[in-house]
């Protein structure tokens, strides 16, 4: 079952900062665009390079992840000789069974799972990402400059800098050091966390670093700075396209938003030549009633629209009553906004019921307090009910009451 390369995908975060959104699944599972989860673009870019073997690393939460990717169908990952395969922490014969400590001590404990494929090459790659991106070109890269490491590295503004990994690179893009968020970069290479290895190289590099007590078992914390250390070659591949790291609320809420206006800087999804696959359920089609105003938005199967919808992404089986008002919000699936509601620069999550005269949210005030409201999965917000900008709802919220 040899394969040339293997993708290892990281989806066992809690995604702690998309607070309520994540409070009962995975962040690779979060809705995003009105009709996909965060996971199907790194798994669609994946089959769209040529890569037939994935093995998806779960850790929290991994029920509804397990069973949204199933046997890898919708992305002609169902296949006896490769495919799609799930991969929690589990215990190993005389050992105490652990959770992943780490990026790199999670690709430790599946060893086994990649010497059954004994790959020239390892991709790894992250859950939480948006983008569009073919690796069979980052493949060739890497292969071309003979590297032992080859790191996607996007271009960003100095002061961003200082928020991510950072590759400081040689005049043929090798790179001599590697500064995690550092307070006074030397360039603007951010680290993508996407990563090609020889699979001898990390190999040897993983069993190395689970034999040191005092690592991190990290990825960018141990391994990238070990290799480096060690004299081996990494390279940095630049990337030029769109992408989003969306573990925040505000970067999952800029992401939605940016795929109103794929002409502008956001993610084209109606590019033919480069598919982002999902598993989608089979709903009719959306309706819309004789008062209904949709402007600039998605509004997905299922829906009945008859009230304001504006720069908004509406998910599958939404319902907006006559005389509601959406604007520059996401509504996921099953959420209904009754009559005289107002959401405004919102994420509802699945099944929220927001009752008659209820406001959630607010537009933009200038005040450092400002940010989207958010509404987490299965609750009411009652008649007359007021979620001020930034709030975090976890619970059900009487009618008239502020929150």
């Amino acid at each position: 079952m040899k394969k040339e390369c293997v993708a290892m995908l990281l989806a066992g975060g809690q995604g702690s900062r998309l607070y309520a959104l994540t409070s009962h699944v995975a962040k690779p599972a979060v809705p995003f665009g009105g009709k996909y989860r965060i996971i199907d673009f790194p798994l669609s870019n994946c089959i769209n390079s040529g890569i037939d073997t994935v093995g998806i690393l779960t850790q929290y939460r991994p029920l509804e992840l397990n069973s949204y990717v199933g046997s890898g169908q919708p992305w002609d990952l169902d296949r006896s000789d490769g495919g799609v395969h799930i991969l929690p922490p589990y215990q190993r014969e005389g050992e105490q069974g652990t959770w992943y400590k780490g990026t790199a001590n999670a690709i430790y404990q599946n060893i086994g799972f990649l010497d059954l494929y004994d790959p020239e090459y390892v991709v790894v790659l992250s859950g939480d990402h948006i983008y569009k991106m073919d690796y069979a070109d980052m493949l060739a890269f890497h292969k071309k400059c003979g590297a032992a490491c080859t790191i996607s590295v996007l271009e960003v503004t100095m002061e961003e800098a200082k928020r991510f990994g950072i590759m400081n690179v040689d005049e043929n893009d090798q790179v001599y050091e590697f500064e995690e968020k550092p307070p006074q970069p030397k360039s603007n290479l951010a680290s993508m966390g996407i990563y090609i290895f020889t699979w001898s190289k990390l190999r040897q590099q993983l069993i190395d670093d689970e034999a040191d007590p005092n690592s991190s078992n990290d990825f960018g914390k141990n391994i990238i700075p070990n290799m480096l250390n060690a004299g081996e070659k990494l390279m940095a591949y630049r990337f030029h396209g769109y992408w989003k790291d969306v573990g925040t609320i505000s970067s999952l809420w800029d992401a939605n938003m940016d795929m109103l206006a794929p002409r502008g800087s956001g993610i084209d999804l109606y590019d033919t030549s480069w598919p982002i696959y999902a598993r989608t359920p089979i709903r009719p089609p959306h309706i819309t009633g004789e008062h209904a105003v949709i402007s600039h938005s998605s509004v997905t199967s299922g829906c009945r629209v008859d009230g304001r919808v504006e720069n908004s992404v509406l998910f599958h089986s939404v319902t907006i009553e006559e005389g509601a008002q959406v604007d520059y919000s996401i509504i996921m699936p099953g959420a209904v906004v009754k009559a005289g509601a107002k959401v405004s620069y919102a994420i509802v999550a699945e099944n929220v019921v927001v009752e008659a005269g209820a406001q959630i949210g607010a537009p933009p005030d200038g005040s450092p307090e400002w940010g989207i409201a958010v509404v987490a999965a299965d609750l009411t917000i009652g008649g007359g009910a007021v979620v001020s900008p930034n709030a975090m709802v976890r619970e059900n919220v009487k009618g008239g009451e502020r929150v």
